[in-house]
């Protein structure tokens, strides 16, 4: 009787642990990939007939499900009207004019679709390919700590000189509101533009934090597949899918929290120097104003991982590089993740100095480190003692394991539903009996 009661303490105590800590991934009692999302968006056909959207949208315009709608050239979204976007819409870029369409300062997007009904952001290239078209760009006046305010100019391929001042963005409106997207897809975005940029799938400069960003999808990008410029967003349920560029990339004092969110990487699809995700307070030194605040990400339930036919070989090789970036001036939280499948999971700027106090902003707990032959290191450097047993204290609940993706996760089949959470055990079981 001693025996098992000592068993059944054990097992309260042990599961009583595992369960203060809170899920790691993607999370939900049901998957809430199933409905809406496509991981094979080129097997989908959305039909020819359509009508051209381009230039000025000057006054509140709804685009209805029952038509196809083609983004031809740069179209803005100007003087504070609303464009409105019904359930189930589908809207092609137009892959010969790199379209885009842009919502400048003041005017707001409302495309809200449901689960069983998304809205479709998509090419009219009838061979569809990463950075076919610009992507979607919002515009704020919420802060930044950058003077520059020509950066998101460079990104457009080609555009007319009156409509330049339509690509302004920040200011001190740190609560703006340009809008709500939900259940959308954006599927080929990214292409490359007339400077030495590339657009995105979804960019976000000085948005402020009463926009709402949840259930969004891009798949394919050209560029990054979602960017924060500036601004403070919040953001949830997004899925990056095998962009060329960076999965979420934030920077320029953007404030973001961001939950619940997936990036599937492709190491025959991305660019080399691409993460999952790239925390940067700047770029360029001398376009920034260093007194004011540097970019600050809060993340959690965040499941990053490469899908590869041979993981082991591909990081081998060189093909999969570093899922996370940390520069130097950034805050950058990541709580109850799984980082999976990389050549390190974690790299902090080589001029971010090891101490206690730079460790104090770069949080990393309850994250499940599988896969990657590297850990945490400071880049350039392959001594990372220190790091490692930052992170190893036990009071950060973190893991560090070799289990292959098919045992990891529910399903990594793309032509099904995909569903990448984590394969939770129901049960610990234990041998051992204490005496």
């Amino acid at each position: 009787m001693k025996n098992f009661t000592c068993i059944i303490t054990l097992l309260i105590v042990v599961s009583g642990s595992l369960n203060a800590q809170p899920e790691r991934g993607i999370t939900s009692t049901n998957n809430w990939l199933s409905t809406w999302t496509e991981f094979i968006p080129s097997r989908v056909n959305h039909g020819e007939n359509f009508q051209i959207l381009t230039g000025h949208i000057s006054e509140d315009t709804i685009l209805y499900k029952k038509h196809i709608y083609l983004l031809l050239g740069n179209v803005f979204v100007t003087n504070n009207a609303i464009l409105s976007i019904e359930p189930g819409t589908v809207i092609l870029g137009d892959f010969k004019s790199k379209a885009t369409l842009t919502i400048a300062p003041g005017a707001a997007i409302i495309a809200e679709g449901t689960p069983t009904d998304p809205i479709v952001f998509t090419s009219n290239n009838p061979r569809k390919k990463a950075g076919d078209w610009g992507g979607i760009i919002i515009l704020g006046d919420g802060y930044t700590n950058t003077f520059c305010k020509s950066y998101v100019a460079s990104l457009y391929s080609s555009m007319d000189s009156s409509m330049i001042e339509y690509t302004n963005f920040g200011g001190e409106n740190v609560k703006n509101n340009s809008g709500f997207i939900s259940y959308v897809r954006i599927e080929y975005a990214g292409g490359a533009s007339s400077g030495s940029h590339t657009t995105n799938g979804l960019l976000l400069a000085g948005v402020g934090g009463k926009t709402t960003i949840n259930n969004v999808m891009v798949s394919y990008s050209g560029g990054n597949s979602f960017s924060v410029i500036g601004g403070e967003v919040h953001m949830n349920q997004l899925i990056s899918n095998k962009a060329k560029g960076n999965d979420y990339d934030f920077r320029f004092g953007a404030v973001c929290y961001i939950d619940n969110a997936l990036a599937v990487r492709s190491p025959y699809i991305s660019s080399s120097g691409s993460r999952c995700m790239n925390v940067l307070s700047n770029t360029i030194t001398a376009e920034i104003d260093n007194i004011n605040k540097g970019t600050v990400v809060v993340a959690k339930n965040m499941t990053l991982l490469t899908d590869s036919e041979d993981l082991d070989y591909d990081i081998k090789v060189g093909l999969i590089k570093e899922s996370i970036c940390i520069g130097e001036g950034a805050n950058f939280s990541l709580e109850s993740s799984v980082v999976s499948g990389f050549s390190k999971a974690v790299i902090l700027n080589e001029n971010i100095k090891i101490n206690e106090a730079n460790l104090s902003k770069i949080q990393l707990k309850n994250i499940r480190f599988n896969k990657c032959n590297g850990n945490i290191y400071s880049n350039l450097k392959e001594d990372n003692v220190v790091l490692e047993n930052w992170y190893n204290n036990p009071s950060f609940f973190n893991d560090f394991t070799k289990t292959k993706h098919s045992e990891l996760f529910m399903t990594l089949n793309a032509n099904k539903k995909a569903d990448y959470r984590l394969r939770i055990p129901k049960t610990i079981a234990m041998n051992k009996v204490l005496e």
